[in-house]
């Protein structure tokens, strides 16, 4: 039997049984908000080593005394004397605690999981069943009184310039709704209470960003769309509705015209420092995605000046067509990027490393560390570049013990990550705070992938790829740094084979829904052991592969980062080896036809802007208008028209429509390319 005694002083109940006991003498209400909140829940607005110490407590027979007084207030009294109080209508961070700990305290916890266990044995304080419900029902003067007048103010300033986010509904896999805003997520886990919401935002800009995501879901609301995913774009004066004739884009689509005319062989200092200067100015302008691309457009002509390995003519090509896509669609919404944050300091995150992807040349090496925000649903990217000081030329496995963040890249690669420093931009790129990185943890990831929440973990890739159905071409998609990276779970692992001629290893899988796809990798001399370490995770019992996943060919591919194995995370960008071990050859794969006479033109292009429009070679047209008869054979008439009208502009005086004509080819190769490695 429960004792209850009545303190005059304070007006709450004292408790000496394991049991928490409550004052049921007033026929309040049961709290709905306190009845919501999960331990995932209570860890992410605390910490979970809060969680499983006032649970301990609570098991261990050290329950408070509860006390829900007419208005709901919830208070509890400890046997030491500590009271804590849970007023409705307000987050945890708002509620009182006598003792001495600044936030959220072990006792606002173990109040919670105290009102908890009370509720699971009284039938009539269990609520109903929530229905399905919208953050944008929230007014602004709930708002207001649950965030603060400053919170709304500072939001109105990013609502007045317009932004983008993706609203998703609440599912039986994923209860709660939430929001991606451009630099960080936002979660509603109670249902009609904003005051609970989460995010990985900093704590100063928790409620701005709080207030975009309902305002979000407001709009996804008005759109009355019954998709559970809605991307919608939120707010934006009248004049920048239609930012067609930006004079940023004006400048550097001239730039790129002239880049066209001229050749990246002919194109000089003086070109490369404009294009800087308009990407800056863009990047200024806050246009995000064209600044992106002018940004990689000058590091490959960089790369060219610099005889860089890493030059490649069709990316330039690429990005000269995409230079020009984003400013025709500069008006469909989120073509430029223009209103995306800058980017956003995140509180205290805990990041799940997917492994580590190397690039570059003996002489400059840049690794680039993959990220899984489980809070958010996102993949982040850590860049970290290293040039050769000491005649030693560079490897993957080299760099393995360089010190990021403190630490060995080997070490970062493979653990999860624990910081209060990090800023994250609207591509999902992260920065750690300078002086900061003693705020930084790492330790060993173990298999923390196999507890990452949909979509990072995927088991089934078939709907994964039906997800991608009716997104706008990448040429004018958001540029998201790994966009396509997921953990993807395996059930079988069919074969594992070398082909020699593409210098590539392949191995057919399978994920535990019973979906094939092709993992494959390519050879590169930057990491001699990649390769045969990839074979031999394969083989040593993989059960997860991270990596970009994709379609091609009509299937999904996989194109590995790191592969989780018995014996833990294999990265093997990092491995050592010089790539000699003999390998098992491949099957032998049907070419596609149509890919290959798609993939020949696009490359042809690519020749004749490596050299200049200006400038037109006899083995330059040779190679086009090969290019156009297999076009023509393949049944791809309408690009085969227009490879010859290209050809027939390089005739003709004046020069104006070369340029026109060029990307006219190049844009309708590339969208017919992405459209032919989605059919099945």
């Amino acid at each position: 039997m429960t004792r209850t005694s009545t303190d005059a002083g304070s007006g709450m109940s004292t408790g000496t049984t394991a049991e928490a006991s409550t004052d049921t003498s007033s026929a309040s209400a049961p709290r709905a908000d306190l009845l919501a909140l999960t331990p995932d829940t209570l860890a992410a607005l605390a910490n979970r080593g809060l969680v499983k110490r006032a649970t301990k407590e609570l098991d261990a027979g050290t329950a408070p005394a509860l006390t829900t007084g007419p208005d709901t207030t919830v208070s509890a009294r400890f046997d030491d004397g500590t009271t804590a109080v849970l007023p409705p209508g307000a987050g945890l961070g708002d509620g009182s605690c006598s003792c001495a700990a600044p936030g959220v305290c072990r006792h606002l916890i173990a109040l919670v999981l105290a009102y908890q266990r009370h509720a699971a044995t009284d039938a009539d304080a269990c609520p109903s069943p929530v229905s399905d419900w919208s953050p944008g029902s929230v007014d602004d003067r709930a708002l207001t009184e649950a965030l603060g007048a400053r919170a709304l103010t500072a939001a109105r300033r990013t609502f007045d310039r317009g932004y983008g986010a993706l609203v998703h509904r609440p599912t039986a896999d994923r209860p709660g709704p939430w929001v991606e805003l451009p630099t960080c997520t936002v979660r509603f886990p109670v249902p009609g209470e904003i005051a609970y919401a989460l995010t990985d935002a900093s704590a100063a800009v928790r409620d701005e960003m709080v207030t975009l995501a309902v305002w979000a879901f407001r709009a996804a609301d008005e759109a009355g769309t019954e998709d559970r995913s809605t991307p919608v774009q939120v707010g934006g004066r009248s004049t920048d509705t239609h930012p067609a004739a930006r004079p940023e884009l004006d400048a550097v689509a001239a730039l790129a015209d002239e880049l066209l005319r001229e050749g990246v062989a002919h194109a000089g200092p003086v070109l490369r420092a404009a294009l800087t200067r308009a990407g800056e100015a863009m990047t200024a302008a806050s246009l995000h995605w064209p600044a992106g691309a002018v940004a990689e457009l000058t590091g490959q002509l960089t790369a060219y000046a610099d005889r860089g390995a890493h030059y490649r003519p069709e990316l330039v090509a690429a990005l000269l067509t995409e230079v020009h896509a984003r400013r025709r669609a500069a008006a469909v919404p989120g073509a430029l990027g223009s209103r995306e944050t800058g980017d956003t300091p995140l509180r205290r995150v805990r990041l799940t490393s997917l492994g580590c992807r190397v690039r570059g040349t003996a002489e400059a090496l840049v690794a680039e560390v993959y990220f899984a925000h489980p809070g958010a649903g996102t993949v982040l990217v850590l860049r970290k570049e290293w040039t050769a000081t000491d005649g030693q030329e560079l490897t993957g496995h080299r760099l393995a013990m360089r010190r990021v963040l403190s630490t060995p890249l080997a070490s970062l690669a493979t653990g999860s990550l624990v910081s209060e420093s990090i800023r994250r931009t609207a591509s999902r790129a992260l920065t750690i705070a300078r002086g900061r990185v003693g705020t930084t943890s790492i330790t060993p990831v173990g298999a923390a992938w196999t507890d990452l929440p949909e979509p990072l973990l995927v088991r089934d890739l078939s709907a994964l790829a039906a997800g991608w159905e009716g997104q706008p071409p990448r040429l004018i998609r958001p540029r998201v740094e790994a966009e396509t990276v997921r953990v993807v779970a395996l059930s079988a692992i069919e074969s594992v084979g070398y082909d020699p001629a593409e210098q590539r290893l392949e191995a057919v899988v399978r994920d535990v829904s019973g979906t094939s796809a092709l993992l494959t990798s390519a050879y590169r001399p930057e990491c001699p052991g990649a390769l045969d370490a990839l074979a031999d995770a394969l083989e040593s019992g993989a059960t997860h592969v991270s990596g970009s996943v994709h379609r091609a060919g009509g299937g999904i591919r996989i194109d590995p980062i790191a592969v989780l194995t018995p014996a833990g995370v294999t990265v093997p960008d990092l491995a050592r080896g010089d790539g000699s071990t003999t390998l098992a050859a491949a099957a032998h794969r049907v070419p596609d036809p149509l890919a290959e006479a798609l993939d020949e033109a696009i490359s042809a292009l690519a020749a004749a802007a490596h050299n200049g429009l200006l400038r037109p070679t006899a083995p330059a047209r040779s190679r086009i208008d090969a290019a156009a008869t297999a076009l023509s054979r393949t049944g791809l008439t309408r690009a085969a028209a227009l490879l010859r009208a290209f050809l027939n502009t390089l005739d003709q005086q004046p020069e104006n429509g070369r340029t026109d004509a060029w990307l006219e080819a190049q844009l309708h190769l590339l969208i017919s390319s992405e459209l032919r490695a989605a059919e099945g």
